[in-house]
């Protein structure tokens, strides 16, 4: 079966909602974007989310990473709006997650306030951020998220 033979709805959005959010990092990753990159990678995210939401199986965990994704996207191409409404929402599906989830939503939402210009704003999420962070009991996922909070400017 190639990629797109798909059988049912089902494994359209389980294959479309896994390939987009990888085709997102991978422009997150790529320095020195064109305009056309960035637009791409805020329509991948958004992709990812709107099959994610099709899926079963999706959870507020899944919709709290796929908001916190395009949050992260419209914020690299500062569209502080979009940034600031996805990290909201990221922190609305995050509430009763683990640690982990949470504290990327306070981190997104640092992120927005950052290039809003709002300086104690960024940095009580960020202090929020990392108070949940000493929660978090996988080292891998406390380090991703410590270096996260180091590149908010």
């Amino acid at each position: 079966m190639n990629d797109l033979d798909f059988e049912n709805k089902a494994e359209l959005h389980k294959h479309f909602s896994t390939h987009c959010f990888n085709e997102t990092w991978k422009l997150i990753d790529k320095e020195n974007r064109s305009d056309e990159e960035n637009e791409e990678m805020v329509h991948y995210a958004i992709a990812s989310l709107f099959h994610w939401s099709k899926r079963e199986d999706c959870t507020n965990r899944q919709k709290s990473i796929g908001c916190w994704q395009i949050s992260r996207c419209y914020a690299l191409v500062g569209n502080l709006e979009q940034a600031e409404k996805y990290g909201k929402l990221c922190l609305e599906f995050s509430e009763n997650e683990e640690p982990f989830y949470l504290s990327y939503a306070h981190e997104a939402l640092a992120r927005t306030a950052a290039l809003a210009g709002k300086t104690e704003e960024k940095n009580k999420y960020i202090k929020i951020a990392r108070n949940l962070a000493k929660k978090i009991k996988e080292k891998d996922e406390k380090e991703l998220i410590l270096a996260d909070l180091i590149t908010i400017t």
